[in-house]
């Protein structure tokens, strides 16, 4: 039996997606003694030319990203109103703008705290640009408990001074925990009693649980996380990059 090199070079690359996709729970097209000796063969082949699998891993990579991106789209179709509109989150910059930038953030994630003042180089430089905040605390008990108090302060702050707690928090040093976020309600006066009272009520783990499943979702991973229009943007990439994504949404 004989199969020339590009035969079996592209039976190969097949097989080897076939086996990363599961798809060899389809029968094969070859009898059993043709499987056994094209088996033998491929095998060799592999031996001698490992980079196939390279391409072959690669290809497979590509089409699980097309698969993630379309996926992605999907649901920023679908959630558009929860990621950019929830009555839940607070929004920073023009109420009214033109375009919307949302950040999930963690209060313990250096990167989210590097990226305070690139949010604020964009509001100040970008009157026309619309900021939401999704408390999105994935860094542990202490994370969650920090968001916790800053969701629940909510009701007693709003605009330029719930600004000011979200940035007291961030830019404060040390670990953020439930602790530390009721110094900095304290310290900026909050009614202590009330904000207790409100860190009970269900509305702050309904909103904590809605930012998870959107993040999720979308595929974030980790802190900060930024969707500008269709774009998904991972990590603190600085105020430019972000710029430019909000003039491409804009066009």
């Amino acid at each position: 039996m004989h199969f020339n090199a590009s035969v079996v070079r592209r039976f190969t690359l097949l097989a080897a997606l076939a086996l990363s996709s599961a798809a060899l729970a389809q029968p094969a097209p070859f009898s059993p003694e043709q499987r056994e000796a094209l088996g033998g063969i491929i095998r060799e082949y592999l031996v001698k030319n490992p980079e196939v699998l390279q391409e072959a891993f690669t290809e497979l990579q590509r089409r699980q990203q097309e698969a993630e991106q379309a996926g992605r789209a999907e649901v920023l179709t679908s959630e558009r109103g929860k990621l950019e509109n929830s009555p839940r989150d607070f929004v920073l910059g023009n109420p009214q703008g033109d375009v919307t930038m949302v950040e999930f953030l963690d209060y313990n994630c250096g990167y989210c705290k590097r990226a305070v003042a690139d949010v604020k180089a964009l509001i100040k430089a970008d009157p026309k640009l619309r900021v939401v905040i999704k408390d999105f605390p994935v860094l542990g008990p202490g994370s969650v408990e920090a968001s916790r108090v800053a969701l629940a302060a909510k009701s007693q702050l709003s605009g330029d001074k719930l600004y000011e707690f979200h940035t007291k928090l961030m830019e404060r040093r040390g670990q953020a925990n439930g602790e530390s976020a009721k110094a900095v309600a304290k310290e900026m006066g909050l009614d202590m009693a009330r904000l207790d009272k409100d860190l009970e009520s269900g509305e702050v783990n309904v909103t904590l649980q809605e930012n998870m499943e959107l993040g999720e979702k979308l595929g974030i991973n980790g802190t900060p996380g930024f969707v500008i229009g269709n774009e998904v943007i991972a990590g603190a990439v600085g105020a430019e990059p972000l710029k430019q994504v909000i003039a491409n949404t804009r066009k």
